[in-house]
């Protein structure tokens, strides 16, 4: 009997439609506690592969009978291997995930996030197995990306599907977790690629600077996309207004956290611009703004559709950082008991600066794991 592959987006329907799956992963057990497949109504079980060379029938017991059951390793190898074992040991409905945990940290979801007064709409790109969050603004047959993944070709072919030529690539700030696509998509369709200049002191490339003030149309209906200047989690980080409605938060501002001061060494330095920020720059914003965040640090994020989003009114009443009293309590909260560093972040930020050209096999390797960029991720 061949062995069906379940595909990360076959997986990922599964996670938000709440279907029941129990998954065994078969990676080494400072992998699985490192990063895992999490959401929906999974149930997961780590059995590293190693101990189950001699066979699977002593862990049979720990394997539900009748449950669709997914085999989970890095690549797909070591799950193929398991799968085999567990249908010769009479399990039926058993998967292994088709380019293992590699696969399932590049799947990119687009889930529509509104329409546009104009005309027009805005997406989102869930890269729900490392948390990222890419955008996609689309109006009168142009469209602009923000905080664009690596993976540009989903990028490429959703503005073919789209009828749309793709004008901007913008990044929020020079990324610390994950490496950057905007420049690439952007010299791949001639495109103009967008930095905060205050962020772009090392990079070794041209770039157009995003400085506050400066609107950018996408499309006939003049879609305003409005830079506002907010640093904290890094020096030049740059919010996104986009038709009076949304509100790209960056890494400043999750759903249910703030955006950690460190990835660059600057936390004493930086932890004041970020209250700023927050309590100021945003406080003075309207209530009814769309928060859309670059990330998201825990699956009871995602909402319908596996969409991130929250009101800033509510979020201002809802969200533990933004409720933090004293600047010395806040200090405390953003410098002090951090969750650990994004996986060869130092590498992934001189990627984006242009000053490391690691090949697509390097790149993946350097972004396995999870994002890791806000305060209060645990």
């Amino acid at each position: 009997m061949t062995i069906k592959a379940m595909t990360p987006q076959q997986l990922t329907k599964k996670i938000l439609a709440n279907e029941e799956l129990f998954i065994l992963d078969v990676r080494n057990t400072s992998e699985f506690d490192n990063w895992k497949i999490e959401g929906g109504k999974t149930e997961i079980l780590n059995l590293p592969y190693f101990d189950l060379l001699d066979g699977i029938d002593e862990s049979l017991d720990k394997i539900p009978n009748g449950k669709d059951i997914l085999v989970v390793c890095s690549k797909e190898g070591s799950s193929i291997f398991v799968a085999d074992q567990l249908v010769e040991a009479g399990r039926t409905n058993v998967q292994y995930l088709e380019g293992g945990m590699k696969a399932w940290s590049e799947y990119l979801e687009p889930v529509k996030v509104g329409d546009l007064k104009g005309g027009g709409e805005l997406y989102q790109f869930v890269r729900i197995g490392k948390g990222c969050l890419s955008y996609m603004v689309l109006s009168g047959g142009e469209a602009a990306t923000i905080d664009t993944l690596r993976m540009i070709d989903v990028f490429e072919q959703f503005a073919r599907d789209k009828g749309a030529k793709i004008k901007h690539t913008f990044d929020t700030h020079l990324h610390a977790d994950h490496i950057s696509g905007g420049r690439m998509l952007a010299e791949k369709t001639g495109a103009a690629y967008w930095l905060p200049p205050k962020d772009a002191t090392e990079v070794v490339f041209d770039y157009e600077p995003l400085e506050e003030g400066k609107e950018i149309s996408v499309g006939q209906a003049k879609i305003r996309v409005q830079p506002i200047y907010s640093p904290g989690h890094t020096i030049g980080s740059t919010s996104f207004i986009i038709d009076e409605q949304y509100l790209l938060s960056g890494d400043i501002l999750f759903v249910e956290s703030i955006g950690r001061p460190d990835l660059a060494g600057k936390a004493e330095d930086w932890t004041a611009d970020l209250r700023n920020t927050l309590y100021e720059t945003y406080k003075n914003l309207s209530d009814d703004l769309v928060v859309l965040p670059a990330h998201f640090g825990k699956v009871t994020e995602l909402g319908e559709g596996g969409k991130v989003a929250g009101r800033l009114g509510d979020l201002f009443k809802s969200n533990p950082g933004l409720n933090i009293q004293s600047d010395n309590e806040f200090r405390s909260v953003v410098t002090e008991n951090l969750p650990p560093q994004p996986n060869a972040y130092q590498e992934i930020r001189q990627t984006n600066m242009g000053r490391m050209t690691p090949n697509e096999e390097e790149q993946r390797e350097m972004e396995m794991g999870p994002n890791r960029c806000a305060v209060h991720d645990k």
